[in-house]
């Protein structure tokens, strides 16, 4: 083989291989995409009846999630309460508890970080 085909052969693979690395797809090694999508999941089957399909706008009955911390979504999914000294965005008792979420709480909150 030809010294000019293999150097255009290796510049042509190490540009896929670079290429690939920067693909906007690829996910940390600490599965945070992972997490935060199956937390998106939660929420789409759990609480956009009352919260925005988007969790930056306020729902026709609860406000906006977006930014919530784990604390908070673990007090209101878990208790409905609120944890010491936070001042509700809507001081209303409306919201039901959902126990059947306690695992899916910090992926929860990877979504609405």
């Amino acid at each position: 083989m030809n010294v000019g085909v293999s150097v255009k052969i290796l510049a042509l693979v190490l540009t896929i291989v670079l290429l690939a690395g920067c693909s906007k797809e690829s996910k940390d090694s600490s599965g945070k995409d992972a997490d935060a999508e199956r937390g998106r999941a939660a929420y789409l089957a759990n609480c956009v009846a009352c919260h925005n399909n988007d969790p930056s706008k306020d729902g026709p009955i609860g406000p906006a999630l977006k930014g919530s911390s784990k604390e908070l979504i673990e007090s209101r999914v878990l208790s409905t309460s609120y944890p010491p000294n936070y001042k509700p965005k809507r001081p209303t008792k409306v919201m039901p508890q959902f126990p059947f979420l306690k695992d899916e709480i910090p992926y929860l909150a990877a979504y609405l970080r």
